[in-house]
């Protein structure tokens, strides 16, 4: 789905701010949990990033879910145990896949019962920063708090150029290292095929005068 804000044409600069933020905006995802499963969402994200999250899982007569949050080392972020509804918040360190899980766990005996629904909301970067909170802590005017909404975001985008742009780096440096290897790869198979190809020269010509063939 895609928002449109009509503006003037006087663009103001509240205007093109709202259209950068509905254009980055993230909606909530519903899933359905089956009973004694486990499902897992998975995204990337940069370092030190602020990463928060809003969760709601539907009634269930018996057994319990549970919820945990963890990184690609393993290491535990959040976890709750008998998770119905609540919120988590976190900060990486590091550029990483973290992983969200949602594990149902039912008693034995248990008849057949229905999937439960998940609904889960999760924000990062400028997006899970509570610009109302800041506003009031620093006492900052509306305009203030857009242009520092906007000043992050912008950060938020160069960020993601320049991690790009090292990336870029990284497998242009790798597929040079790779060519390099190939080439010698391939300078020394022909060296090698060239003393083959002269040792099999010598030796069946040994050979053929060892046997009077040739002079």
């Amino acid at each position: 789905m895609r928002f449109v804000v009509v503006c003037g044409a006087a663009m103001s600069l509240r205007c093109w701010f709202l259209q950068l933020l509905l254009c980055c905006s993230a909606l909530a995802i519903s899933f359905h949990l089956p009973a004694n499963g486990r499902k897992c969402l998975r995204e990337e994200i940069h370092k030190n990033v602020l990463v928060t999250g809003e969760y709601e899982l539907s009634e269930r007569p018996s057994g319990r879910s549970h919820l945990r949050v963890t990184d690609t080392a393993g290491h535990i972020l959040y976890a709750k145990e008998d998770a119905s509804k609540g919120k988590f918040a976190f900060t990486t360190e590091e550029y990483d896949m973290f992983e969200v899980c949602f594990e149902s766990k039912l008693p034995m005996g248990t008849g057949r019962v229905p999937d439960q629904l998940v609904i889960l909301d999760m924000k990062h970067g400028v997006e899970a920063t509570n610009y109302e909170e800041l506003a009031k802590v620093e006492k900052l005017k509306p305009l203030e708090v857009e242009l520092r909404r906007l000043e992050d975001l912008s950060e938020s985008i160069v960020n993601d150029f320049a991690y790009m742009k090292k990336r870029e780096e990284e497998m242009r440096d790798t597929n040079e290292s790779t060519n390099v290897r190939v080439l010698y790869f391939s300078i020394f198979s022909m060296c090698c095929l060239i003393g083959l190809a002269t040792w099999q020269v010598f030796y069946l010509r040994r050979f053929f005068q060892a046997k009077k063939l040739i002079e």
